[in-house]
């Protein structure tokens, strides 16, 4: 056996090796997780300032201004779904904004229909689900569960605009499990509360017809109280899906259950943080107008226009819908 020579390694020596090899390890782990969502406590998500600027561009009524950092994001941490969640947010807003529409004096995305702006959007959804996984079969969080969840529930809501019921039952589910295990490992994880509380509330409004089809599928049921108490959480302590989850509840409570005056309790801040967001604006407007306040919505239907410059790709159909309604006040 061949001796080792030289002279015996120190305590301070040891401390030395052991000290770098735990910075190395540090390193590697902060590079495969990323400085992005890092779990400062239980329930909560802590997000870099360039996420958090991403955010604040989308929700501003900036969606093209958020998508070069979402890329940067991708290209430094690959392997964290982050950047690729952003980008696909950025995506969203302005698919939405081309399907929206009035019918039965409400303005949302009633005009369904496969459209090519869907497939690179549905390419992001994967990608964000298929890393979450990833992450998962290394480390189990809580975190990464809300991350799969995102990212079954962005593909749930393209297929709702194509009218593919399939693939909206098969990714809600999906999207369901994800927001359970999430809340198993960690019970105040507030994003996949949001998660869950959507899909409890869009489950029970379903037609009877539908229900039973549900129930032949063995779907999940859901409860739209239990959904709306879930939803009001993962507004008041979410990170990831806050800002999303008050634009749904408020347009979900103007459609389902016509409490125009509860919606716009819950739009309101939509319209007071982002002001010039022009989809915000065109919800707060209408909420007024079928509330009967004509001066209220007059504002924000103009505000919809003087702002509709920030979805250069939407422009058009943003005017035509404020326009739209405007001309329908006087008639109140």
């Amino acid at each position: 056996m061949k001796l080792l020579t030289g002279r015996p390694p120190t305590n301070l020596r040891i401390r030395s090796i052991l000290l770098k090899r735990l910075t190395l390890t540090a390193l590697v782990v902060f590079r495969v997780l990323g400085f992005a969502t890092i779990s400062a406590s239980a329930g909560e998500i802590t997000l870099p300032p360039e996420a958090k600027q991403a955010m604040a561009y989308i929700y501003g009524g900036h969606s093209h201004e958020a998508e070069p950092i979402a890329r940067s994001l991708e290209q430094q941490y690959p392997d964290h779904p982050l950047g690729f969640l952003l980008e696909a947010e950025s995506e969203w807003w302005g698919i939405y904004c081309a399907a929206c529409e009035i019918k039965w004096r409400m303005v949302d995305d009633w005009d369904h229909g496969k459209r090519p702006s869907q497939d690179s959007y549905i390419a992001l959804a994967d990608k964000v689900i298929g890393l979450s996984q990833k992450q998962l079969a290394q480390s189990e969080t809580a975190e990464m569960h809300v991350y799969a969840g995102l990212g079954w529930a962005l593909r749930a809501r393209v297929f709702d605009e194509r009218d593919d019921h399939r693939n909206i039952a098969r990714s809600a589910v999906a999207a369901r499990a994800e927001f359970v295990r999430a809340l198993q490992v960690d019970p105040e994880m507030a994003d996949a509360s949001a998660g869950l509380g959507l899909y409890d509330y869009y489950v029970d409004t379903l037609s009877p017809l539908v229900k039973l089809m549900r129930l032949l599928m063995r779907i999940p049921g859901g409860d739209r109280q239990e959904g709306i108490r879930l939803m009001r959480e993962g507004i008041d302590h979410g990170v990831l899906f806050a800002v999303d989850t008050r634009y749904y509840l408020a347009k979900n409570l103007r459609t389902f259950d016509l409490k125009y005056q509860d919606a716009l309790d819950v739009a309101q801040p939509l319209v007071q943080d982002y002001p010039n967001n022009p989809i915000f604006s065109l919800l707060a407007g209408n909420l007024n107008m079928e509330l009967g306040r004509k001066d209220q919505a007059t504002g924000f239907f103009n505000a919809a226009i003087a702002n509709s410059l920030n979805y250069p790709r939407c422009e058009d159909r943003i005017r035509n819908i404020a326009r739209a309604f405007l001309a329908d006040l006087p008639f109140l």
